[in-house]
């Protein structure tokens, strides 16, 4: 396991912002967050981030928060929202 200060969450805005042709100003100015702070989001220095920050940014980019999020690896999904859970 990481230390408590690491992780290995992936961040994809530099990714969605090249697919939607959009600059880190016009995201900043759209969420309204600053840019510094979308930087230290975009490089993966952010220790957490808000649930109305990540609405936003999702509503902004027109994504979902695993469009913006990864872990690398195997992960197990949970099932999907409405689909009966597998038989144990």
């Amino acid at each position: 396991m990481p230390p408590e200060d690491e992780h290995e969450v992936v961040v994809h805005l530099d990714r969605l912002l090249a697919e939607r042709s959009m600059t880190v100003t016009e995201l900043s100015e759209a969420v309204g967050i600053s840019v510094a702070n979308l930087h230290v989001l975009k490089n993966g220095r952010a220790k957490a981030i808000r649930f109305s920050t990540l609405t936003a940014l999702c509503r902004a980019l027109d994504c979902q928060p695993g469009d913006l999020f990864t872990v690398p690896g195997e992960v197990s999904r949970p099932p999907h929202a409405g689909a009966p859970a597998p038989a144990r």
